[in-house]
């Protein structure tokens, strides 16, 4: 790997500092923060790619096997990545053909050291498929499904790589999971419609008197606010719902997953304070709210 590629690949991993919740904290040991990252750098690839906001230059579109020119074809680059996923998890791999990009070929021995399979990780590429060709939900639960894929295969490969994998972690992941990706649309209404995306289900809209254009104003109005905590509170109820799954884990894995629950209560507590008004921009917790979540979810579940 090249100096300017492992940069390139840096670029992207060094996205992490950006999110709700920590993604790899000092405090884990080494092994998983190395996996944890690895894991984190192929899902801000995928999204990169079906969001379009991968670096100018078409880079990554050349790692991949790609024309330069098809930097720009979203279906074509998730075509190219499962491709080249699929040379992460090919035994032959070890014969000299491996994975081209060097974001998988991080991932490589986190694959094979935590023995992930690749399920979760093609969901991921399938959610930025359908990113291409749904642009609007009309049901909760249709956005649900959505999560399904592109939300709570994270949480499996967390539970993957620290070896605490069990069918009710992962019911509870899914709805931490779940919740966390709501609680990101909830911040990011204006971001999704300028890419004309709208994550909140059609029927609260209508149930709301709740327009597209309404989505478009400057502030939010009264209809809007109330839609926005009505969201919240159903990703606040997930939350709850998932929270036990910290508690039923121990030692640093236990902080770990206190980190994204804590995340994304105070995400839901920045939201609230600014009267659930999303549209001028996307509320963010600060430092010490996370904290003070992250605290009291370990006392809850202690």
């Amino acid at each position: 790997m090249t100096a300017g590629t492992d940069a390139h690949a840096r670029a992207v991993l060094d996205k992490a500092a950006h999110e709700n919740f920590p993604v790899a904290p000092f405090f884990v040991p080494r092994s998983w923060r190395a996996d944890l990252m690895a894991v984190y750098g192929y899902a801000r690839l995928v999204d990169d790619i079906g969001d379009g906001d991968l670096a100018p230059g078409g880079r990554d579109a050349e790692l991949l096997g790609l024309d330069r020119e098809q930097s720009d074809d979203r279906l074509a680059m998730l075509d190219a990545l499962e491709a080249d996923l699929l040379r992460v998890f090919d035994v032959s791999a070890r014969s000299g053909t491996g994975p081209r990009h060097p974001l998988l070929l991080r991932l490589r021995p986190t694959v094979r050291r935590c023995g992930l399979t690749p399920e979760p990780f093609l969901g991921l590429i399938e959610a930025n498929r359908q990113d291409q060709r749904v642009r609007r939900y009309a049901t909760y639960e249709d956005l649900l499904a959505y999560c399904e894929l592109s939300a709570n295969p994270v949480g499996h490969l967390v539970l993957g790589i620290t070896g605490t994998l069990s069918p009710e972690r992962i019911r509870r992941s899914d709805a931490i999971c779940t919740a966390l990706q709501i609680v990101e649309h909830l911040q990011d209404v204006a971001e999704d419609l300028a890419r004309d995306r709208i994550y909140l289900p059609a029927e609260d809209m209508k149930r709301f008197r709740v327009s597209e254009s309404d989505l478009a104003l400057a502030t939010s109005g009264a209809s809007m606010r109330a839609l926005v905590a009505y969201e919240a509170e159903r990703a606040g109820d997930l939350l709850n719902e998932g929270t036990p799954l910290v508690g039923s884990v121990h030692g640093r894995l236990k902080l770990l997953l206190a980190g994204f629950v804590g995340g994304g209560k105070a995400a839901l507590k920045a939201v609230a304070a600014a009267g659930h008004d999303v549209l001028p921009g996307p509320p963010k917790p600060t430092k010490l709210s996370l904290l003070r979540e992250v605290g009291a979810t370990l006392r809850r579940e202690g």
